[in-house]
């Protein structure tokens, strides 16, 4: 369950990304569409790591260790 979400929350920010590519190809810089679309990117990416963190610190996942000294 706890992947499923990660995983909806990183496609919504894929999802977002791409609306704000549309809006800037479409709009032409003539609505304010595009940087809602990055702003809503930029808040869902920035409650992901928060989200992460916060599981990570409370046991509900853990991280695999790439990178750490054996």
């Amino acid at each position: 369950m706890k992947t499923l979400v990660i995983v909806a929350i990183f496609l919504l920010i894929l999802w977002q990304l791409g609306a704000g590519l549309y809006y800037l190809m479409v709009d032409k810089g003539e609505t304010n569409r595009t940087a809602k679309a990055l702003t809503r990117r930029i808040a869902l990416s920035f409650g992901l790591i928060i989200l992460v963190v916060v599981a990570n610190q409370m046991g509900w996942i853990s991280f695999h260790g790439v990178g750490r000294a054996p």
